[in-house]
């Protein structure tokens, strides 16, 4: 075997990029960040950052979601199968036994993204990753961003309307760039992800407080799949798997009028049958 010559192949660098979701105001929203550097200074970004030589992937993508929302991910065990997997078959439904912390998010690998052109620096190539949370609050900007806020996702990825700071316009009163690099392409493919998985899997419950009611669960999906459900027939199909939801034994309030009953995910991983997305 000839010897190894690392000199003989070009040189390229490797990130990790962040499609954070989450349901703000009955919106699905995206975190985004202003680039404080070149290049695309002053363009809209998902956050991201370089993968450290003594870190693997999954280490930094979980230190760039620390660093830019102070999320922590949730612990292996308590990640549902068919949350982590596209296709996961009944049998592998199991309970979770471990607590999912309160600031905890779902995390999970994407896609990765190598186009040689993608990045005028250098050869980068991205693996990107999904984060899923509940409501969260004002994001902090971190690395080489000097501001971060959360957008709704279908500004960010309606090319007609553009994305700016006051509403859809920059502040010169142009339509807004497209977010930077080739992070339309992976916020789509992220969102695309969360709405075809919420189907048939409890992945819509990682949007949630630890505790929720029907109710909540069935905004969270209209806020994914950007469609009006009807009340009933979502109570029944989300009630009819068993142990897909388990009553915690409390109620509330805070969405007004009756006490509502509480629920948290069960151990059922799998919606079965699945909750087909209406076609719009």
């Amino acid at each position: 075997m000839s010897p190894y010559d690392p000199s003989a192949f070009p040189p390229f660098a490797v990130t990790v990029d962040l499609a954070v979701l989450t349901v703000r105001r009955h919106a699905l929203c995206a975190l985004v960040v202003r680039r404080g550097e070149q290049p695309f200074q002053g363009r809209w970004a998902l956050p991201g950052g370089f993968v450290r030589a003594d870190e693997n992937l999954a280490e930094a993508a979980a230190r760039e979601l620390s660093e830019e929302t102070g999320l922590c991910v949730w612990p292996a065990a308590a990640v549902p199968a068919a949350v982590g997997a596209p296709d996961v078959p009944a049998s592998a439904a199991r309970e979770s036994t471990t607590a999912v912390p309160a600031n905890g998010a779902h995390l999970e690998q994407l896609a990765t993204y190598g186009d040689p052109d993608r990045d005028p620096r250098m050869r980068v190539v991205s693996v990107a990753h999904l984060a899923l949370a509940p409501d969260l609050p004002a994001p902090r900007a971190g690395g080489d961003a000097n501001s971060a806020r959360w957008a709704p996702v279908e500004a960010l990825l309606d090319r007609t309307r553009g994305f700016g700071d006051e509403g859809d316009f920059d502040a010169e009163g142009e339509k807004a760039a497209p977010l930077a690099f080739d992070h339309a392409r992976i916020l789509a493919d992220g969102v695309e992800r969360a709405r075809s998985k919420i189907e048939y899997s409890s992945l819509a419950t990682a949007f949630c407080p630890p505790e929720f009611t029907v109710g909540e669960l069935r905004r969270v999906y209209e806020a994914v799949w950007g469609v009006a459900l009807d009340p009933r027939n979502f109570h029944r199909k989300v009630t009819g798997t068993p142990g897909f939801l388990v009553p915690s034994g409390g109620t509330t309030t805070r969405q007004g009028g009756r006490p509502a009953q509480l629920f948290r995910a069960g151990g059922a991983t799998l919606l079965n049958p699945p909750m087909l997305r209406p076609e719009v």
